[in-house]
């Protein structure tokens, strides 16, 4: 993914495509507890490797929806949820859209 896929308010898709995927929501429920947690202990409890959580740690990272730190010999990640918020927007005005049109649609069959 380049920098171009990074989610922005305009650019809802990458946010919406990362949480597309059953692990990427695990791992981020996991992290939104708002303890940063490494990849090692992200990594406990499941049959994935450590390199499996990474690649999705970057899609989620590449999304806006974890940052990373690195601490020593360990990357910690930590949950942001402002494209979260941003999607939750995009969907409410989608959804504002759809409601104008069925408006719209619900007149013209009433005439």
């Amino acid at each position: 993914m380049s920098t171009a896929d990074l989610a922005t308010p305009s650019n809802p898709a990458a946010i919406f495509a990362a949480l597309g995927d059953p692990t990427r929501l695990s791992l981020l429920k996991r992290l939104s507890s708002g303890q940063t947690q490494s990849i090692a202990r992200l990594s406990l409890d499941t049959s994935l490797t450590r390199q499996a959580i990474t690649k999705h740690l970057h899609v989620l990272e590449m999304a806006g929806l974890v940052s990373s730190l690195r601490i020593g010999r360990e990357t910690q990640f930590a949950y942001r949820p402002e494209p979260i918020v941003a999607a939750q927007a995009y969907l409410e005005e989608v959804a504002v859209q759809w409601d104008d049109a069925l408006g719209r649609l619900k007149a013209l069959v009433e005439k």
